[in-house]
């Protein structure tokens, strides 16, 4: 009764009453937010299932590297300790390549450093930085999917998002001319920002007006952005003193601003995407428009009983995951290429789907997934030169690392972890299969 007591006072104190402290408390245990209760415990119970799907997908990796290797074949037929160091040698090299050419060469960074050489030095790190800015659109991305995740709505349309958002801060950033840096790369940004929304406003409002189902809608926004793209870089965009389907360059007043000169490429646009990160955090967790979005996404009903408009509730979460997909399309522009090509994303928005649910759907999850998303990335194009290994072996690792994380009681079962009393974090899709 003591305790109850002291609950109530302490909702009391903080201009609420016993039921909205329950309430947030429950919602936070639904939606993953952090709790004074937690504690380490829940922090290490949270990491422990990320951190070992990494672990065992790179083990997992390591076999199917062995399995299409002719070396080990034909070392094992000599004997079979034979295979097995040869097989030692293969994993070894392939992933050695791997993360020198996602982080870097130590040696080569240490003798560069010895040097004093500006430009050996920026060879060396290179791969560190172009890590760094192959996450960069993933952030955005995994961020636009995962507030999504947590309104309860499944947005697919991530990639078509990317586009619009491309092409509207392209148009921005070549068409208008002569304003300075400071106007005119914030107007490039709010156009790629605006014009996601715009295609996640219409499944948005479809969802809430007409049922219509968000994954359907989105789907198809993905084939209208990918044609529209087509279309307007064959004809109302394209560059005339070009042959190839693609924007004339934008002006160097709507460019991101680059660091450290060439040839690294690392700009601007990766603190924007932390910067942006923690906007998403701070709404969610911390702004009543992110209080009834989760809990929209835990249960719509018990919010509309409770009096939240639902419906605008959907459309809001739809437009700002939009807005955040252009981000990242207008990231690519901006910060990047400096001009829009077809078929410039190479599945951004489909890996961000992967990117929310690693990152378990918070901000900070879905940052560090990004990094580690961005890494493998950058560092499989040195294994497949250095190593011989296929390209496509980091898609069968991202694929393992994901199943693991969607499934983990396999994790648990493998390392005989004990399943924690707490209610496990996750993200509830209200919306999938029903209405």
């Amino acid at each position: 009764m003591s305790q109850e007591n002291n609950s109530s006072q302490e909702g009391k104190s903080k201009g609420k009453n016993g039921i909205q402290v329950v309430q947030e408390e429950l919602l936070n245990a639904a939606t993953g937010a952090p709790t004074k209760a937690t504690g380490w415990r829940k922090v290490g119970q949270t990491l422990a299932i990320p951190i070992l799907a990494i672990f065992t997908g790179l083990v997992i990796g390591g076999i199917f590297i062995i399995l299409t290797t002719e070396d080990f074949y034909a070392a094992w037929s000599i004997s079979p300790w034979t295979g097995i160091k040869e097989a030692w040698e293969i994993v070894k090299t392939a992933y050695l390549a791997l993360f020198t050419g996602a982080i870097g060469d130590p040696v080569k960074i240490s003798d560069a450093l010895k040097s004093g050489d500006a430009e050996a030095i920026r060879r060396a790190v290179n791969p560190f930085f172009e890590s760094l800015v192959a996450s960069t659109p993933y952030i955005f991305g995994g961020l636009a999917v995962a507030l999504g995740f947590r309104a309860g709505l499944f947005n697919i349309g991530v990639e078509g998002q990317i586009f619009i958002g491309a092409i509207t801060s392209a148009f921005v950033g070549y068409s208008i001319k002569g304003l300075p840096m400071i106007i005119h790369l914030p107007l490039a940004l709010l156009a790629g920002a605006l014009g996601g929304a715009l295609w996640g406003f219409i499944p948005g409002w479809l969802k809430a007006k007409t049922g219509g189902h968000e994954v359907i809608n989105t789907i198809m926004m993905n084939y209208i952005a990918f044609r529209l793209s087509d279309f307007l870089l064959s004809g109302p965009m394209k560059r005339p003193d070009s042959f190839n389907p693609v924007t004339p360059t934008i002006e160097k007043s709507a460019e991101l601003p680059m660091f450290f000169g060439n040839p690294i490429r690392f700009h601007f646009g990766f603190f924007v995407a932390l910067g942006v990160a923690w906007l998403v955090y701070w709404f969610l967790f911390k702004t009543k428009w992110g209080f009834d979005l989760r809990t929209v996404g835990v249960n719509p009903h018990a919010a509309k009983y409770a009096g939240m408009v639902v419906s605008g509730t959907i459309v809001l979460a739809m437009s700002l995951s939009g807005a955040l997909a252009g981000l990242a399309g207008a990231n690519e522009v901006l910060g990047v290429n400096h001009n829009l090509a077809m078929a410039f994303s190479s599945g951004y928005g489909f890996d961000s789907i992967a990117l929310a649910l690693l990152g378990r759907s918070h901000p900070v999850g879905v940052v560090l997934a990004a990094l580690l998303f961005g890494t493998l990335r950058n560092g499989a194009t040195r294994m497949q030169v250095v190593a011989g290994i296929p390209i496509d072996i980091i898609s069968v690792l991202q694929a393992m690392i994901l199943a693991f994380i969607a499934a983990p009681a396999i994790i648990r079962s493998i390392y005989r972890l004990k399943i924690p009393d707490e209610v496990e974090e996750g993200v509830v899709l209200s919306t999938w299969g029903g209405n």
